[in-house]
């Protein structure tokens, strides 16, 4: 009974042992040879086992067998299989409450590391920011002081080259001995002491003589130019553009000048800087910055790269362009121990003379920066406040806050003429391409000098006139004050026109500049604000002003009669459209508003009235406007029927003047 026993309990074993070796083969074949779920499974057509595909093609490349059974196996004999897509069913220990709550716990440690690595991604690009501001802090401040020393530099430059031509007269005169001692220098020898001056030399009066003969000869058989703008093109003169040039903390352009050659405007501003301004394009070319109060005055230097500066800060500097297109300045004269109010260009382009508050005028070198001679007239004290070269070159003309005019040689720098007659400064002066006439501003207005014989002819009672200004061919005057005014010259006998005014659109009733563009094509206009205004032709303007030549030239061939009825027609019809968009603006009201808005904050007490006041005429104001632009819709409308009836009778017109020449 034992042995029995023993021996089934053998058989039993052996066959569960093979058992359990069949299911472990089983499991490997189903796991392939990773021990894991095949994801790309293949199958062998010769053992039926199942296998991942990139293992068991690796492995049948390097031994060439089955990893299960041994036998030899080729990629041939292994077929991909087709399945569903494989979800790894989750661990068991996620599906209680501990196992989620250590999922969760994992998850929290890994959020919590991510964010503390952004934080300290974040810490050292701030540092790294911070680091990077400081080094451009840093550099900034390196740039400017040596800016600052470049500066120094320049200005230590200029001023030994203008003390050196001096040097040997300094020395001869600093040899006299007084008491066995070395006189003082000339900086030392007190307030009334001269610098000296090496004078107006024989060779510069040569020049300025031969080039006084070259431009009388060339004025004599100068005529006007064809291209020039004809009254009736200024008489239609309206705002183009407005440009904001300077800053709005100290607003106010106060001189100007034109490049014509390259259509260039340079304005002088209260802001203490200069700026270029390119018309064609809009764009400003340079900012010239360097004075330290307002630039009184400004001049381009012919067509040359040079621009001249003067300023309340008592200097005059010379600025140059250079190789990337800004200026720099090459020159600061210190002469003056006042404000300097004006600088004019000879017409040698070599010269130059600065007019200051100080009553002296000096006489520069354009290349050198030095001064030749600074003239004073000792027969009275006089404080200059504007000047002008003539034409020619040889003749000077100031002005002075004492309300007189000097006319100087400037050979001799001697005074040869005076004219007096205004009331207050005088602000601007300018001289007539012709060379006869001399126009001078001051507060009570303008008036108009005959060279020839040293009189006054003409007054235009313009109160707080800022500049006057003839335009390039000597066909125009302008005279900035509360408005612009634009007259036609004539002789001393004839009458001068007027015609143009143009408003002073700024707000601040006072225009401080004026000049004539090209071929007086424009007008510029500077004013107490920030903003450079060119007044032109629109294009509007421009094509009325073309259709009427076109209609002009076209109707020659009809009879005079009708061409001029039909001319006549047009400018009415012209004029009228001008009266409706005119009338359409209540000019008189806004403006009556904008000035009790800005008297409102003198004081509390009037603020109230004055408050009050504006109140009602922004009421009218509002009140007008429908009234306004229902009888100007009306007024467009017959306008309009007006029109095509013109129309329609000179089509008649037309077609019995067709008609009658075929029957004759």
């Amino acid at each position: 009974m034992n042995c029995a026993s023993k021996t089934l309990f053998s058989s039993s074993y052996i066959c569960q042992f093979t058992v359990s070796i069949r299911l472990v083969t089983l499991w490997f074949a189903s796991r392939a040879v990773s021990g894991e779920v095949p994801v790309e499974p293949m199958v062998s057509k010769k053992t039926g086992l199942l296998y991942e595909k990139r293992l068991i093609e690796r492995h049948i490349s390097d031994y060439g067998k089955c990893p299960v059974t041994g036998e030899p196996h080729t990629i041939d004999d292994i077929v991909a299989i087709k399945t569903g897509k494989i979800v790894k069913p989750k661990p068991l220990h996620t599906a209680s409450i501990p196992g989620l709550l250590g999922a969760f716990q994992t998850e929290w440690d890994s959020l919590m590391l991510t964010n503390f690595s952004l934080e300290q991604q974040l810490h050292t690009a701030r540092q790294e920011l911070s680091h990077a501001l400081y080094q451009h802090d840093a550099a900034c401040r390196v740039i400017a002081r040596l800016k600052k020393e470049r500066d120094e530099a320049r200005q230590l430059l200029s001023e030994a080259e203008r003390q050196l031509p001096a040097a040997p007269e300094a020395a001869t005169a600093n040899a006299t001995l007084s008491n066995g001692k070395r006189a003082a220098d000339g900086g030392e020898q007190g307030p009334d002491a001269k610098k000296m001056r090496l004078g107006i030399s024989t060779e510069v009066i040569t020049e300025l003589t031969d080039c006084n003969a070259a431009l009388s000869q060339q004025r004599k058989k100068r005529q006007i130019p064809p291209t020039l703008a004809s009254i009736d093109a200024l008489e239609k003169f309206t705002q183009l553009s407005s440009h904001p040039l300077h800053k709005t903390n100290k607003p106010g352009i106060f001189s100007m000048d034109i490049l014509h050659s390259k259509d260039v405007i340079a304005t002088g501003g209260i802001d203490t800087t200069a700026v270029l301004f390119d018309r064609a394009s809009g764009q400003i070319l340079s900012t010239l910055t360097g004075h330290s109060k307002k630039v009184t005055s400004i001049k381009f230097v012919g067509d040359t790269d040079l621009v001249l500066t003067a300023s309340s800060d008592k200097t005059v500097r010379i600025w140059g362009s250079s190789e990337d297109g800004n200026y720099a300045c090459r020159h600061t004269l210190k002469d003056h121990s006042a404000e300097v109010r004006a600088v004019t260009v000879h017409a040698t382009n070599k010269y130059f003379v600065s007019a200051s508050l100080d009553s002296t005028w000096c006489f520069y070198d354009m290349s050198s920066g030095l001064c030749l001679a600074q003239v004073t007239d000792d027969s009275e004290k006089v404080d200059y406040t504007a000047a002008a070269f003539h034409p020619d070159g040889l003749i000077l003309g100031t002005g002075t806050a004492q309300s007189i005019v000097k006319i100087w040689d400037v050979k001799s720098q001697a005074n040869v003429a005076k004219f007096g007659g205004h009331t207050g400064e005088i602000t601007s002066v300018s001289f007539s391409e012709n060379g006869y006439f001399l126009a001078t501003a001051a507060l009570d207005g303008v008036r108009l000098w005959d060279l020839r014989k040293l009189k006054n002819f003409r007054t235009f009672e313009f109160p707080d006139a800022n500049s006057v200004e003839f335009d390039h061919s000597g066909s125009y005057l302008g005279i900035a004050a509360s408005d612009i005014r634009v007259f036609q010259t004539a002789s001393v006998k004839a009458e001068w026109n007027p015609v143009k005014t143009l408003p002073d659109l700024s707000g601040t009733g006072k225009a401080t500049c004026v000049k004539f563009g090209p071929d007086a094509k424009y007008v510029a206009v500077g004013s107490m604000d920030r903003n450079l205004r060119i007044f032109a032709l629109t294009i509007v303007n421009v094509l009325i002003f073309l259709y009427l030549l076109r209609d002009l030239f076209t109707s020659s061939s009809s009879s005079s009669s009708s061409s001029h009825r039909i001319i006549s027609a047009q400018l009415r019809y012209i004029k009228e459209a001008r009266e409706i968009r005119l009338a359409m603006q209540p000019l008189e009201l806004i403006k009556r508003v904008k000035e009790i808005q800005q008297e409102a904050s003198t004081g509390h007490e009037t603020d109230v009235k004055q408050n009050t006041e504006a109140v009602d005429l922004s009421k009218r104001r509002k009140a007008f406007l429908p009234t306004n632009e229902e009888s100007s819709l009306k007024a467009l409308e017959e306008w309009r029927k007006r029109k095509m009836e013109r129309a329609r009778q000179r089509d008649l017109e037309k077609t019995g003047g067709v008609s009658s020449s075929k029957t004759s």
